[in-house]
C-alpha cells in the first residue's frame, strides 16, 4: 500500500499543478523517471531507447487491464438487466460504450508516450484539442479523488468499529 499511496499522492500533486498552471507535460513520465534514475545511479544507458520499450509495455498493460475491468463491470451489468427481448439492444449499447472507452483510454494514455508516438496517435485521431481533454481529465480526476478521500474519511469516522472503541 505504501508504494501505491506514494504514487497516488504524486498523481494528485501533478494534477493540481497541471490545473493551476495550465500545464501540459512535454516529457512522458517513463522517460523522466528513467533519466532521473540513470543520472542518480551514474549509469550509462540509452534512455530514449529503453523508455520507448518500457512506455509501450506499460501503456499496453494499463489499456488491457482497464478494458478488462470495464468488461467485467459491463458483464455484471448485462446479467443484471438482460432479458431475451432486450439483449440485442443492450449488446449494441455495450459495444458503443466499449468503443468510446477504448478511444478515450488511448487518448489519455497519449501523454504517457514518447513524443514520436504521440504524433502517430495525433495523426490517427485527427486534429483534436488534446490539451482540452487532458485538462478536463486532470480536473475530473482531482475532483473524484478528493471526493473519494472525503467519503472514505466520513465512512471511517462513522464505522461500527470506531463506535465500539469509544
Amino acid at each position: 500500500y505504501t508504494r501505491y499511496s506514494f504514487w497516488f499522492i504524486s498523481l494528485l500533486v501533478q494534477c493540481t499543478v497541471n490545473i493551476i498552471f495550465d500545464r501540459v507535460g512535454k516529457v512522458d513520465p517513463v522517460t523522466r523517471g528513467l533519466s532521473i534514475v540513470v543520472n542518480w545511479l551514474g549509469m550509462q544507458l540509452d534512455v530514449v531507447f529503453w523508455s520507448q520499450h518500457v512506455s509501450f509495455i506499460l501503456v499496453g498493460i494499463i489499456v488491457i487491464t482497464s478494458v478488462r475491468g470495464l468488461l467485467i463491470a459491463l458483464t455484471k451489468f448485462f446479467y443484471a438487466i438482460a432479458s431475451t427481448k432486450s439483449s440485442n439492444i443492450i449488446v449494441l449499447c455495450l459495444a458503443e460504450i466499449m468503443g468510446m472507452y477504448f478511444v478515450s483510454s488511448v487518448l489519455l494514455m497519449r501523454m504517457n508516450m514518447p513524443v514520436e508516438y504521440r504524433a502517430i496517435i495525433t495523426e490517427v485521431l485527427g486534429e483534436l484539442e488534446f490539451s482540452f481533454y487532458h485538462r478536463w481529465f486532470d480536473v475530473i480526476f482531482l475532483v473524484s479523488a478528493l471526493s473519494s478521500i472525503g467519503f472514505l474519511y466520513l465512512a471511517h469516522q462513522h464505522s461500527p468499529e470506531k463506535k465500539m472503541l469509544s
